[in-house]
């Protein structure tokens, strides 16, 4: 990518590598105590009784819908979306008793004010820093008062050309955010953090990766 999104690549990249991202990623979560960690504290927050409970969960940038269906799992209304076409074919395979959608994060087809979660998880990655604000603002758009959104982003500060990813040539940037740089821009967005984790590097990961969980206020 240039210095914006190319959602052209993305996609392209996307559709390339589907099958032997699946397969290489589906037991992923697995062997992350700590991402599960925070997997269930979203779920818990969204299952509750508050404002923004029990409505629809979005998994934004879901992939081949691993993420969506261990939130289905943990008891969560959840579906799925994403940008690539072969993810999605891929997901509805793989769980066809949930919903996987094609579209793009930064503009979803989801009415204002509807779900009662948002997750992010590492699908802002090829997003340049600059144009996180509107797709923050995108988030808490659809998010209903009291919502939450979490994100799982990778912790730092630079940015990554890949050429070749699962097996396949891509082309795609992978930016490294800092953690209260993604705080300051949820907050921009409405969004107060409630709590986040960062962990050091583990299977083959470059680097610490971030979680931030967020409340529409």
């Amino acid at each position: 990518m240039t210095g914006t999104s190319d959602l052209s690549s993305v996609r392209a990249s996307y559709d390339t590598v589907a099958v032997d991202y699946a397969r290489l990623l589906g037991s992923e979560l697995s062997a992350r105590p700590l991402d599960r960690a925070m997997l269930s504290a979203f779920a818990e927050y969204v299952r509750g009784d508050g404002p923004g409970g029990s409505r629809p969960v979005a998994d934004v940038g879901c992939g081949p819908g691993r993420v969506t269906a261990h939130l289905d799992g943990l008891g969560v209304p959840a579906f799925g979306i994403d940008l690539s076409p072969a993810m999605v074919a891929v997901a509805r395979r793989s769980y066809p008793g949930l919903r996987f959608e094609v579209g793009a994060m930064a503009a979803l087809d989801v009415a204002d004010g509807v779900l009662g979660g948002v997750l992010a998880w590492y699908s802002t990655v090829h997003t340049p820093p600059a144009e996180l604000p509107a797709l923050f603002a995108e988030f808490a758009r659809v998010l209903a008062p009291g919502g939450h959104f979490l994100i799982a982003f990778k912790a730092g500060d630079r940015k990554v050309r890949l050429e070749h990813a699962y097996g396949h040539p891509v082309r795609l940037d992978v930016y490294w955010t800092p953690p209260e740089l993604v705080a300051g821009l949820l907050a921009g967005a409405g969004l107060t953090e409630v709590g986040r984790l960062e962990r050091e590097p583990c299977g083959g990961e470059a680097g610490p990766q971030g979680f931030l969980l967020a409340r529409k206020t």
